[in-house]
C-alpha cells in the first residue's frame, strides 16, 4: 500500500466514522423520541455496518502498510496486537 493509498483509506475510514456517529445520533434521538423499535433497529444496524466496514478497511490498511515494520521493531508486541485485534485471546 503507497502513502497515497493510506492517506485515502484513513479518509474513508473517517468518513464511514463520522456517518455511523450521525446513524448513532439518530437512532439515540429515535428511541428518546419513543419511535417504532424496527426503525430504530434498522438504525442501530446501519451504524454497525459503517463501524464493520471501517474495521475491515483500517485492519487492511494496518496490515498493508504498519505490519511489516511493526514485526521488525518489536515482533512479540506485533502479534500480541494482532491476536487482540482477532480476539483470539
Amino acid at each position: 500500500m503507497t502513502d497515497h493509498d493510506h492517506t485515502l483509506n484513513k479518509q474513508k475510514t473517517s468518513l464511514a466514522i463520522k456517518k455511523a456517529n450521525g446513524t448513532i445520533n439518530k437512532a439515540l434521538n429515535m428511541v428518546q423520541d419513543d419511535e417504532y423499535c424496527p426503525k430504530i433497529i434498522q438504525q442501530i444496524d446501519a451504524a454497525i455496518g459503517l463501524l464493520e466496514s471501517s474495521k475491515k478497511s483500517l485492519l487492511k490498511g494496518h496490515l498493508d502498510h504498519c505490519l511489516e515494520h511493526n514485526l521488525k521493531e518489536d515482533r512479540t508486541k506485533a502479534i500480541e496486537e494482532l491476536i487482540q485485534i482477532f480476539k483470539l485471546k
